[in-house]
């Protein structure tokens, strides 16, 4: 690794070939100074970031690629789309997708390695498939970077050029406080899962609702995708397994959580081919998947992805969680949402879904009504839990109707 001026690595971007697919930290890691100098001297090319956030470059010549669909990338002009599981996108860098740059966001040298940080995710693929083909592997060299091990440590000699910078990583805004439906769907959620289960969820205010109530439990153990500030109450709660590592992909938090996590060896960063592996997910302790989506049909059918036929966010690693939880010994894949949603004035339990699904076959759909249970019961069964147990009442006449029409009832 050589640590560069501006206007050095300015001159290697510009080496690029027209149209370089460049893949750089996404989430809330995007390496923001390279990405500048990118745009800056680069004509035209590929910008290939997860959950990319605003501020992504927009114009002529700039395409934003994703198979995760962020705030910043939704009505981009430029972005395309590549529907894939989440745990299937290293597979893409090496087969449709090839790599001619990454951009990293890391840490300071310690030991010969400098580490990812927040965000492992698809990266250590894509340095790979970019090694291959000889491309350019540039670091973005943060002294504010959490350094965290397991697969974020990245060796000195994979880096090509060094930018060194000191800038402070996003955090979220204060949380707004739970309401009475989303505290109702953590309690009952947290009332499913046994003392010493995994876990997996994502962030949001119904995942921070589960979390706060599960601060009672013990032994719970962590396989997910990513986590944030709420694991901290957990741990400062006595409910998780000290004993256990663990395990997430990527993170966003506070600062504090920033500076819990760093040097710290009980967080166990894995490469996403391997957090969301179903196979490995199965083999959890009492696995249990907690996600959400926009509206769920009485065939028990999740649409997460679209709004209006626009793509919104993408399969994600839901459908992999799903799988590997119900293959689980003592697992469960639990789907979480409000039963009304207050911004569409509209019912989230919907006949059937008119969008391409996003998941199926939970263990069961909670909402601030009631826990409405899927897995293991007949069709009309589960139509019936639905309509009873997780519909807002306003709708469930109608839902009935519905469901005599589908031949559901």
């Amino acid at each position: 690794m050589i640590t560069v001026d501006t206007p050095a690595l300015a001159g290697a971007l510009r080496a690029l070939p027209d149209g370089a697919r460049v893949v750089a930290s996404g989430n809330h890691s995007v390496p923001w100074e390279l990405v500048r100098l990118l745009d800056e001297h680069v004509g035209s090319y590929v910008l290939n970031t997860l959950n990319g956030p605003p501020g992504l470059p927009e114009r002529e010549g700039v395409v934003v690629e994703t198979s995760f669909v962020g705030a910043g990338q939704r009505r981009h002009p430029g972005l395309r789309y590549v529907p894939s599981r989440l745990s299937m996108v290293p597979i893409l860098f090496r087969r449709s997708l090839p790599v001619d740059a990454v951009l990293l966001h890391c840490s300071a040298p310690r030991d010969g390695v400098v580490s990812l940080g927040i965000e492992v995710n698809v990266l250590p693929a894509a340095i790979e498939a970019c090694r291959e083909r000889g491309g350019l592997v540039v670091a973005q060299v943060n002294d504010r970077m959490p350094f965290t091990h397991g697969d974020a440590l990245v060796p000195l000699e994979h880096v090509d050029l060094a930018l060194e910078v000191s800038s402070p990583l996003p955090t979220p805004p204060a949380a707004a406080a739970l309401g009475a439906d989303t505290t109702a769907i953590g309690e009952r959620v947290a009332s499913m899962v046994p003392d010493g289960a995994t876990l997996q969820m994502g962030i949001g205010a119904v995942p921070d609702a589960v979390l706060a109530a599960l601060t009672g439990h013990r032994g719970l153990r962590l396989w997910t995708e990513m986590f944030s500030d709420g694991v901290l109450a957990l741990d400062a709660a006595g409910a998780l397994d000290a004993d256990h590592p663990l395990t997430t992909s990527f993170l966003f938090g506070s600062q504090d959580l920033y500076d819990w996590l760093d040097d710290n060896r009980r967080v166990h960063m894995l490469r996403t081919e391997r957090t969301n592996d179903p196979a490995l997910i199965a083999r959890q302790r009492s696995m249990t998947s907690i996600n959400t989506a926009l509206e769920v049909d009485l065939f028990g059918q999740a649409n997460a992805s679209r709004i209006d036929a626009r793509i919104h966010s993408g399969f994600g690693g839901q459908t992999d969680f799903i799988v590997g939880a119900l293959h689980s010994q003592g697992g469960q894949a639990i789907m979480a949402l409000r039963s009304w949603h207050p911004k569409a004035d509209v019912s989230t339990i919907v006949p059937m879904v008119d969008e391409p699904v996003t998941s199926f076959q939970a263990s069961a759909i909670v909402t601030e009504q009631g826990v409405a249970e899927l897995f293991g019961h007949s069709e009309k069964d589960q139509a019936r839990h639905l309509i009873e147990q997780a519909a807002h009442p306003r709708v469930r006449e109608e839902l009935r109707e519905e469901a005599h029409h589908l031949g559901l009832a």
